[in-house]
């Protein structure tokens, strides 16, 4: 473990683990991954940041109707 802290950002895995945090980044991801089953999400075609907000909260719309 003394050689990953002393290596740094070079020096594999981190030094430590954090279950909590992993277990948000768990969320983000999977969030993310749903979203990406939307075309219209995955390939923003609306190149306005209005366009694609609105295309992204009806895409969280359905997912939450959906579960």
């Amino acid at each position: 473990m003394a050689n990953r802290v002393r290596r740094g950002l070079h020096g594999g895995r981190p030094p430590g683990f954090d279950k909590e945090r992993h277990k948000k980044r768990n969320v983000v991801e999977r969030a993310i991954n749903k979203l990406k089953g939307f075309r219209a999400v995955a390939t923003p075609y609306g190149k306005r940041a209005h366009v694609l907000l609105g295309t992204v909260t009806f895409a969280t719309i359905v997912i939450w109707l959906r579960s």
